[in-house]
């Protein structure tokens, strides 16, 4: 379940110590204006931490500790995902690049230094969304919060200061030599480090990025200086002010993405346009405006963007797969054929997910021969990999709507074995027991799928049926509010059961409001009509004519096309 709020109602400190507590997996991303950063959780303890647009990042470090050279940084860091530490410290490892006790000493420290800076925000919100298990001993570091918690307040309270002299890392200073050479008190390790940076032309964030130390370090030892009358303001950086408009646009960009791995549409919507409105052409940034514009299910949107996206002469099969799927949800199923083959076209090897795509589209205007064939062209395209839980989905309902009932179970439950947390393999499953006469094992298995996802109407309508079968009323129709919670336009049917449990109960007008929602979204339903007309002409209504059963298998699982 995810957790929302805002710093300025609860700290950092107070959700850090929460997560531990909890002992959560997930990811912890707290964002402000222009910045995000993220804390990951292994099992209530710290293993990742970033900022998005740090200026030190962990590369730089170690380039400049001699630890790996320029050359190398530069080769991996072109074939990773933008501001991604984490795997280009596994990739550095697993090349042999570097020692591991040099890259987690440098890793720990750009984590530690991640949530140190964190902790300086009392402003922003932040989102914490749980991820798939994952072993602390997979991961590079494995730190306890309680030992950040006590460190990070005491910088807090430090920087209050600190920043009485030092409010902007845009400021230049300027040593004054006769005071400094006079000194009778030696300076610390940290500030003789920055002297020689110190020259009334670098400001603060130059200083930073050449002596490879952090901003608190920097601050405090500049904080130092001043007060002993052996640094003076000089200035602020007018480069910093107005910063290059390549750098304005890597900086929104790459919060953008951050954003939208987070899930925070909003935001990423936001600094993706930035950066067109900065740099119309940009291809990376428009496609993933038009990811935010699928997951807002924003079809109008996302397909004008797609579209735009698919001109540039060297845009890539995503973008054209991305279309046909749009074109799908808007029932455009031959122009979402052609983006599909034109996809295909693209590829420079083959992708299982545009065969599927193809299966998936198939099945949508009911041509299961043809479903099959892509189904088999995909499998075949993961080669030694496993399927997808979407392929499963698909190929499961095509043998199914085939008439394959044995078939269509034993691909349901291999799916269900590779991925048992997929709620809409497990539902489609019980459908398809239920329909071979397998009625108990049906229910279980929806009992079991509720426990993956207890907010799928779909699960709990085809609970309810079995239950309203069964003549268990009072429990079918608990299942039955849930759906309408869910999904209130989810069908005549569920109001019309959820009537006649009203009408058992001698709940008259409840089961006649039941019966009108039924017929607003069925107009011609003739057995809601029967119910109506037989209450409003009989002083005693007779029993309601019971409603005929309507399980249906879950429509297209979602799939991620980017």
């Amino acid at each position: 379940m995810a957790i929302r709020g805002n710093l300025s109602e609860a700290s950092l400190a107070d959700v850090l110590q929460l997560l531990a507590l909890g002992q959560k997996t997930g990811c912890l991303s707290v964002a402000r204006e222009g910045s995000v950063g993220t804390v990951h959780f292994a099992g209530g303890r710290i293993v990742h931490a970033e900022l998005v647009n740090r200026r030190d990042r962990l590369g730089d470090r170690l380039v400049r500790i001699g630890a790996i050279t320029p050359d190398d940084l530069a080769r991996n860091t072109a074939m990773r995902a933008p501001q991604d530490d984490r795997d280009l410290a596994h990739t550095l490892l697993a090349q042999g690049l570097i020692e591991r006790d040099v890259l987690v000493g440098e890793y720990r420290t750009q984590v530690e230094e991640a949530v140190y800076h964190l902790f300086s925000w009392s402003l922003g919100s932040f989102t914490f969304e749980p991820e798939a298990d994952e072993s602390p001993d997979a991961a590079l570091v494995s730190v306890s919060a309680d030992s950040l918690l006590l460190e990070g307040a005491r910088r807090v309270d430090e920087w209050t200061q600190i920043a009485k002299k030092v409010p902007s890392l845009d400021l230049i200073f300027e040593l004054d030599g006769p005071r400094l050479a006079q000194r009778e008190v030696p300076l610390s390790a940290t500030q003789e480090r920055i002297l020689p940076f110190l020259d009334g032309t670098q400001d603060l964030n130059t200083v930073i990025e050449r002596s490879g130390l952090g901003e608190f370090e920097v601050g405090k030892a500049v904080f130092g200086l001043l007060t002993a009358g052996y640094a003076q303001r000089v200035g602020r950086s007018a480069a910093r002010r107005q910063p290059p408009p390549e750098s304005r646009v890597a900086e929104h960009r790459n919060l953008g993405i951050a954003f939208y791995r987070t899930g925070m549409l909003d935001e990423a919507q936001r600094e993706f346009r930035r950066v067109l409105e900065l740099r119309d052409a940009d291809g990376v940034a428009r496609f993933h405006l038009g990811l935010v514009q699928l997951r807002r299910r924003d079809w109008v949107g996302a397909f004008d963007t797609f579209l735009r996206a698919s001109q540039e002469p060297d845009a890539p099969s995503a973008v054209l797969h991305n279309l046909a799927y749009v074109c799908e949800q808007r029932g455009q199923f031959e122009a979402a054929a052609g983006y599909l083959d034109d996809a295909s076209r693209r590829m420079v090897v083959p992708d299982p997910r545009i065969a599927l795509s193809r299966a998936t589209l198939a099945l949508r205007v009911g041509e299961i021969a043809d479903a099959e064939s892509a189904l088999a062209e995909a499998r075949s395209a993961w080669g030694a990999r496993q399927p997808s839980a979407a392929w499963f989905h698909a190929a499961g309902l095509a043998a199914a709507l085939g008439g394959d009932g044995a078939r269509a179970a034993a691909l349901l439950e291999e799916g269900i074995a590779l991925h048992p947390h997929a709620a809409a393999l497990h539902n489609n499953l019980a459908v398809v027991q239920e329909r071979r006469g397998s009625d108990e094992l049906a229910a279980r298995t929806i009992e079991h799928a509720l426990l993956e996802d207890a907010n799928c109407a779909h699960l709990h309508k085809n609970l309810g049926d079995y239950l309203y079968r069964g003549q268990r009323y009072d429990e079918a129709f608990e299942s039955f509010v849930r759906v309408v919670r869910l999904m209130p336009s989810h069908g005549p049917d569920v109001y019309l059961k959820i009537g006649n449990v009203q009408y058992r109960r001698g709940a008259l007008a409840d089961a006649q409001t039941s019966w009108e929602q039924a017929l607003a979204l069925d107009p011609d339903n003739r057995i809601v009509r029967a119910n109506l007309d037989a209450m409003r002409r009989a002083s005693t209504p007779s029993e309601p004519v019971p409603a005929a059963s309507d399980d249906a298998l879950v429509g297209s699982a979602a799939m991620s096309r980017a």
